[in-house]
């Protein structure tokens, strides 16, 4: 399949790499010269940066299937949650610089050990060398889905120059109040609805999850949401969201797994882990809004 966009990709690299003379890859739109190697919020220049990459097992079923989700997972980050769990990679830069070239040896290292797909993680703010890296392991025979794994601060144009590219979205859906978007995300206030808009155009991109005679995911959408304590991340709120905007037939993950990282205890109110009161009250939320697809986490 990727092989069908040989010919559009090269224009495709050519307008994500205009992008990063005044930065405006991801929302924030910061305006640095990425070109000269001047940094932004994400304090990324030019070269793509990686912490590691390797076979995952941890994804949800149809991701991580028999033989590992090909995960690459890039530094640095456009949001800064003060409870992130890799902060060492997303805020502290635990990563290294690497080629374009070297980026596309990776994907393809990672499809001869038998991973069912290329799974970016915290992409975003490197687009522009993801594709042009995916542009040359295409032409050394890369064949395998690729995954967009994201915290969902991404922009509409951005997501465009995927279209046809990434098979499979995993988008973050993090908050609907912006207020909380800001303090515990260190998001803009328009996190909310630049997040709906993103999923929106991945939902038209790529639409309902399909898998193989395997259950190994092909093309579609997987939103991801992390219940915090208190009822931070508005997780009733997001869930209507997605019934109402995107479909009540779009795979949801609802995730129990926080415990306070980074600088959470600093915030008392996030100082804890969620109750199972609470992810049952998560849970409630699903069945009201009829979000029966997808995975809950034991408790």
């Amino acid at each position: 399949m990727l092989n069908s966009y040989k010919g559009i990709i090269k224009q495709r690299v050519k307008e994500a790499y205009a992008m990063l003379e005044k930065c405006h890859v991801c929302p924030r739109e910061c305006g640095v010269n990425r070109l000269k190697n001047e940094q932004g919020f994400c304090r990324s220049g030019l070269l793509p940066q990686v912490s590691s990459y390797n076979s995952h097992h941890g994804e949800e079923p149809p991701i991580s299937g028999y033989h590992g989700s090909g995960t690459i997972f890039l530094t640095n980050c456009n949001l800064r949650c003060v409870f992130c769990q890799n902060y060492p990679i997303s805020q502290l830069g635990a990563g290294n610089e690497v080629t374009v070239e070297e980026l596309a040896r990776m994907m393809l290292k990672l499809q001869r050990r038998g991973c069912h797909n290329i799974n970016f993680v915290t992409p975003t703010h490197f687009t522009p060398q993801i594709l042009k890296a995916i542009e040359l392991a295409i032409e050394d025979g890369l064949n395998i889905p690729l995954l967009w794994n994201t915290n969902g601060y991404d922009s509409v144009e951005t997501l465009r120059l995927l279209d046809g590219i990434i098979s499979i979205y995993l988008p973050d859906a993090k908050y609907m109040d912006p207020q909380m978007a800001q303090r515990y995300s260190n998001a803009p206030l328009n996190y909310p609805e630049i997040n709906l808009a993103a999923i929106k155009e991945m939902w038209r991109q790529v639409g309902l999850l399909v898998v193989d005679k395997d259950g190994i995911a092909q093309k579609g959408m997987i939103v991801r949401h992390l219940v915090l304590p208190e009822g931070i991340a508005s997780t009733e709120q997001v869930l209507k969201m997605l019934a109402q905007e995107i479909s009540q037939d779009v795979y949801v993950s609802l995730m129990s797994q926080y415990f306070p990282a980074n600088k959470a205890s600093s915030y008392p109110e996030i100082n804890r882990k969620i109750s199972h009161e609470e992810y049952d009250d998560a849970l409630n939320c699903l069945d009201k809004e009829g979000l029966h697809e997808g995975w809950i986490q034991p408790y």
